[in-house]
């Protein structure tokens, strides 16, 4: 079974802010009875232990649906905001033959794919200390022979594995 956490995450959100939303709704209207109730109790001088609001396991339900509702919403902001999705986010690339990428392509290849498949060329730059020259050549070779693509981004290109 296959879980889309960029979909359940808000989902998960939405359903734990409107629960918690209802219940608010029930605590309100629960209290407001309980208040008549123990008004009318009052008001006959009857004893306030007999009063059916405080004898009501109501309060420890709604406390329970509270903590429920919160858990709910914590998981879902975790898998918003903290889990990268990781189950999701596995992708498969082009077969390659490794043995036939130099040193330098290899590298390359390696960086590109632990970084999920994509890359800034810049980043590229940077983790292995060529040049830009030399970094542009070595992509090129790699887009002809197919393994990769550059998509232009602004000042920069994203290296992605195909």
């Amino acid at each position: 079974m296959n879980i889309n956490t960029k979909l359940l995450g808000p989902l998960l959100l939405g359903f734990a802010i409107i629960l918690l939303f209802v219940l608010t709704f029930v605590k309100i209207d629960n209290d407001k009875k309980s208040e008549v109730l123990c008004e009318k109790f009052s008001a006959n001088k009857l004893d306030m232990k007999d009063c059916p609001a405080h004898q009501s396991n109501f309060s420890w339900m709604i406390i329970i649906a509270y903590g429920i509702g919160f858990l709910i919403l914590l998981v879902g902001v975790y898998i918003i905001f903290v889990s990268n999705g990781s189950a999701d986010t596995k992708k498969d690339f082009k077969p390659i033959d490794i043995s036939k990428l130099n040193d330098e392509e290899r590298n390359f290849y390696d960086i590109i794919r632990n970084k999920g498949g994509s890359s800034y060329q810049i980043d590229l730059i940077k983790e292995t200390g060529f040049s830009k020259v030399k970094t542009t050549r070595i992509l090129d070779k790699m887009e002809l022979r197919g393994i990769l693509e550059r998509k232009r981004r602004g000042m920069t290109n994203i290296i992605v594995l195909k």
